[in-house]
């Protein structure tokens, strides 16, 4: 077997010295809110689910999810929606090999962040 002197090879780059970008932070991200998407959803589910059961189950259950944190999770959900939807017709755009300029795809990672803060407060305001 060959000698191998693996103490004079270079270290790749470490965590500390990294700087994220917008778009891996908005990658990760995207995957984050997915996953969320699916625990908003089975509370939506044991919502409806409730009501198929009874009016006193469905009591308990409509009484968690317009309670406080109940609210907040909804909104934070509704919120997750938003940015994953957007972020996925960024990705569409992406593999149409469109808007991939270093500084087109910052702009338009921003426009996803700032696109579903918006579209959240439209949501809330009309519902």
């Amino acid at each position: 077997m060959a000698d191998v002197n693996r103490g004079n090879r270079p270290l790749s780059p470490h965590l500390t010295i990294y700087r994220p970008q917008l778009t891996s932070i908005s990658s990760i991200l995207t995957r984050i809110t997915g996953n969320a998407l699916i625990a908003g959803a089975l509370l939506v589910v044991w919502w409806l689910l409730a009501a198929a059961v009874g009016p006193e189950y469905f009591a308990f259950a409509d009484a968690a999810i317009r309670s406080v944190p109940g609210d907040i999770v909804m909104l934070c959900s509704l919120w997750a929606l938003w940015y994953h939807f957007l972020a996925g017709i960024r990705h569409l755009i992406w593999d149409n090999a469109m808007m991939l300029e270093i500084r087109t795809a910052e702009r338009l990672g921003w426009a996803v962040v700032i696109g579903s803060f918006v579209l959240t407060g439209l949501t809330v305001a009309v519902v």
